[in-house]
């Protein structure tokens, strides 16, 4: 009787380790097909950040700009505005009655040219901040319109890639989510932890020339003899990963 209990536990754990192994097999497509995107989603997404980095830049200096433009305006009016005053105070000094009116008409005059000097340096530094703004603003133009013309040939690539592979993906995704729920939470939950921890995605792995499938250290013969057996979960001393014979799923069925 205990032998048989025995024969069941280890049946039980070669379906655990089956189950490990299909899911790996279906994640490692999965993870191929995005592998053939490459950097794609990555640069679609700082173009992105660019474009707008530089659309913000475009509407800041435009409006800078028309401020100056403003202001140009305005020192032109304020220069008219004096000179009016100007020829008013002028009229009047022909009619003043003592010199006391007289020396204040004419402080009037001196201010009012001090005003138009100071109106018409203020307009001097606003057109040169036009020519200064206008010149980064045509850069700036230049750039974002480049940068737009290359995230649109991104998004088109990445677009057609994944148009190409979209409907496999989603295939590859619904059969992982599957397999997953074949396996018991604790060793789903060691298998997504060790999948995170390595660049190349492998968290179940085979021995291969008499090492580990994942990081290539030597795999002892009693050791190899152990994973033969499908009796027990064995992960690789060196790397963590959890190492099955390669024959637990046949090689039609990992194609």
């Amino acid at each position: 009787m205990c032998a048989k209990i025995k024969e069941k536990i280890d049946a039980s754990i070669e379906g655990k380790l089956r189950s490990l192994y299909e899911l790996q097999l279906i994640d490692s497509k999965i993870d191929k097909l995005r592998t053939i995107r490459g950097e794609l989603p990555l640069e679609v997404s700082d173009l992105e950040d660019i474009v707008t980095g530089l659309e913000t830049r475009l509407n800041n200096v435009t409006t800078e700009v028309q401020d100056l433009e403003t202001q140009i305006d305005e020192k032109k009016q304020a220069v008219k505005d004096f000179t009016a005053n100007i020829k008013k105070y002028e009229s009047q000094q022909g009619k003043v009655r003592n010199n006391r009116e007289y020396d204040a008409i004419t402080k009037e005059i001196e201010f009012q040219n001090l005003e138009i000097q100071l109106a018409e340096k203020r307009s001097k530094e606003a057109k040169a901040g036009v020519a200064l703004k206008s010149d980064l603003l045509e850069k700036s133009k230049t750039e974002f319109e480049e940068r737009t013309k290359d995230l649109k040939q991104k998004k088109s690539e990445l677009d057609e890639i994944i148009a190409e592979t979209e409907k496999e993906e989603v295939g590859l995704l619904k059969d992982s989510e599957i397999a997953s729920a074949k396996i018991e939470d604790r060793l789903l939950n060691a298998y997504k932890r060790i999948r995170a921890n390595t660049r190349n995605g492998l968290a179940v792995v085979t021995v291969d020339r008499d090492a580990c499938g994942g990081c290539y250290n030597k795999i002892p013969p009693q050791r190899q003899l152990d994973i033969k057996t499908n009796k027990k979960i064995i992960v690789c001393e060196h790397c963590g990963r959890v190492l099955v014979d390669a024959t637990i799923i046949p090689d039609e069925q990992q194609a």
